[in-house]
């Protein structure tokens, strides 16, 4: 089994900045792709950012300049840096991971959520 574990959400005001992580733990063999996606309340889960293996990075246009995805592969870790931070921006952020596992074959996991609220 495996499982991703986030942290670093919470109550932030206008303009400001919240780290997010997500680091995974259980029997893997290796990683595809990371990423983060959002979810505010009356709406559908949206892609927020991805990055692959070799680095390469996706971003929503809604973020686009203000976040930034990374990762650290022996740390089975990828961040989400979020800078000037606006209200529409509060959701539950939920991390996702592609997991090759020891027999072949790639799944993929969800994080539980962590909420991100930005208000004054």
């Amino acid at each position: 089994q495996v499982q991703l574990a986030e942290s670093g959400g919470g109550l932030v005001h206008p303009g400001g900045s919240l780290r997010l992580s997500c680091a995974a733990s259980g029997s893997i063999f290796s990683i595809t792709t990371m990423g983060w996606y959002r979810q505010a309340p009356g709406k559908q889960r949206e892609l927020v950012a991805t990055i692959t293996r070799s680095g390469n990075t996706n971003y929503a246009d809604s973020v686009s300049g203000r976040f930034t995805i990374s990762r650290d592969n022996a740390k089975r870790t990828v961040y989400l840096q979020m800078n000037s931070l606006k209200p529409e921006d509060t959701a539950v952020y939920y991390c996702t991971m592609g997991v090759v596992g020891w027999r072949g074959g790639v799944t993929d996991y969800w994080g539980q959520g962590t909420q991100v609220t930005v208000s004054s």
